[in-house]
């Protein structure tokens, strides 16, 4: 089957058409299987259902609370109207039936063999048998015992869907695809929500994430400038009668996994982690339990893309937590913490007196993590450094008797973390408060990466990095045009407006 060119309307995702593509042009005649999950409102049904369109398929979702017979009565349906057949006219009264019938009827139809099961997680509440019958047909398929084609099965449950293909499942090792789709890197949603200035487009990226499903709730217009931002933040994620407001889209994502059923620890454990509790015994402490008591629900909520664990560069068993969804974050850290007053339509009020949390706990953590984002994605062609593993570490000062965060580590390609001696490629500081950045912080830099090489590591060539929401001193941005080895990124340059100064 030929290539589908990407539709004009869909944004990004060239990669995840491209696999889809080549999924479907597979000549092999036998069943193929396809997994794609996803947080909610990154736009998975929307790429589907695009793809079906490209290529004639069957698309069938899957509807919340819907029962067993419902359901199967509205996918016979949607069947037959696939194949041409007059309502009614087609039963199938178990889902092997439905199963089977779908993939008889895109094996007959022009266009390619696909049929789209989307929100599949809804079915399996009331049906934990169709795994089973789809590995039944997939089996029966290798030897022309059932028909071929090709299923791709699309879900937001990220548990459910990660367990589909796990230990002895019935899907394991069946699936040539496990396709777990993202939010827009931060440059794409700068695109999609039409903000031309990068200031303003990186704190809409702070309170919203860059999930495309979020612009169409938005209200209009999308602010255009700093004095814009504080309205729009109140008429959407502080308003209580606005589809985007925080505290009911939170709630909305937790209930997504079936296995979030004691809320109020997992948002105790949110609120912990958004303020600044970055390891399971300092969440424990926080909340008065035992860092044991803490694993489980901080494995669950990570496995869910809501909490992100990420390790030190340089030290083993030192995990870095954080919160990984900025909805969910924004509600934990402003919305819940005056609740009241935001359901009191006072919305203006909260947001006046939160910004002094909204730029320590949100702007600048989500600073740092862009600039993090831009050093994987962009850096190299951008500035030329080739690097590997990118993350953030702690580095003891046993002169000073102090401990030295590091925003921003990069290693050298082929590098692996936590080796006792590694090549270090860039070393970066990422500050989104309102004073410019100077020669201090190019100073501090540069004795991290004078510990770093006393403690074994190569680092003496690393580069230096200073990222600034505001600007730099005329002195810094002098010493990084005579140096090769320093550079200085402002939002301009992070979002690709501007070059990176330096060498």
């Amino acid at each position: 089957m030929p290539q589908r060119q990407k539709p004009g309307q869909l944004l990004d995702r060239e990669h995840e058409w491209a696999l889809l593509n080549d999924f479907l042009a597979d000549p092999a005649p036998e069943l193929r299987l396809a997994i794609l999950s996803g947080r909610r409102r990154n736009g998975k049904s929307f790429l589907l259902e695009a793809l079906t369109e490209a290529v004639g398929g069957l698309y069938l979702t899957a509807v919340q609370e819907e029962g067993r017979v419902p359901a199967l009565h509205r996918f016979t349906e949607a069947i037959a109207a696939h194949a041409g057949v007059r309502p009614g006219a087609m039963r199938l009264d178990d889902w092997r039936d439905v199963l089977t019938a779908a993939l008889d009827v895109v094996n007959r139809a022009p266009g390619a063999p696909l049929v789209v099961i989307d929100e599949l997680p809804y079915l399996l509440q009331h049906s934990p048998e169709i795994p089973g019958f789809l590995q039944l047909l997939y089996d029966q398929s290798q030897s022309a015992k059932a028909p071929g084609g090709r299923i791709v099965l699309c879900g937001s449950a990220m548990s459910v869907m990660s367990e589909l293909l796990s230990g002895t499942k019935p899907l394991r090792g069946r699936a040539v695809l496990d396709l777990r789709l993202p939010a827009f890197d931060y440059r794409t949603a700068r695109t999609h929500w039409g903000i031309e200035d990068p200031a303003v487009a990186l704190q809409v990226d702070a309170v919203l994430g860059g999930a495309p499903g979020y612009r169409p709730l938005a209200p209009a217009p999308t602010p255009q400038s700093d004095v814009e931002f504080g309205p729009w933040v109140e008429r959407t994620v502080l308003d209580p009668g606005r589809a985007l407001y925080s505290r009911v889209e939170a709630e909305f994502l937790l209930r997504e996994d079936p296995r979030i059923t004691h809320r109020t620890l997992y948002y105790d454990v949110l609120t912990a982690v958004a303020r600044g509790a970055s390891t399971p015994a300092k969440v424990g402490a926080a909340l008065e339990r035992s860092r044991s008591a803490m694993v489980a629900p901080l494995e669950l909520l990570e496995s869910t893309g809501y909490v992100r664990r990420d390790q030190d560069l340089l030290r083993t068993r030192h995990p870095v937590i954080s919160v990984a969804d900025p909805v969910i974050r924004f509600n934990q850290l402003i919305t819940l913490p005056m609740v009241d007053l935001v359901e009191r339509r006072r919305g203006s009020q909260v947001w006046r007196s939160s910004r002094p949390t909204y730029h320590s706990k949100i702007l600048g953590p989500h600073f740092e993590d862009t600039a993090r984002e831009w050093a994987r994605a962009f850096a190299d062609d951008e500035t030329g450094l080739a690097l590997g593993a990118v993350g953030t570490a702690e580095i003891s000062d046993p002169t000073a008797r102090t401990k030295h965060e590091v925003d921003l580590l990069a290693l050298a390609p082929g590098e692996r973390p936590q080796s006792p001696r590694t090549t270090i490629a860039l070393i970066g500081e990422a500050k989104a408060t309102v004073q410019p950045r100077g020669l201090k912080d190019l100073e501090r830099l540069e004795h991290i990466r004078a510990l770093l090489a006393e403690q074994g590591h190569r680092s003496d060539d690393a580069a230096l990095a200073l990222f600034s929401l505001h600007g730099f001193h005329q002195d810094l941005i002098t010493a990084a045009g005579r140096r090769p080895d320093v550079l200085l990124v402002d939002v301009a340059a992070l979002y690709g407006d501007g070059p990176v100064r330096g060498s």
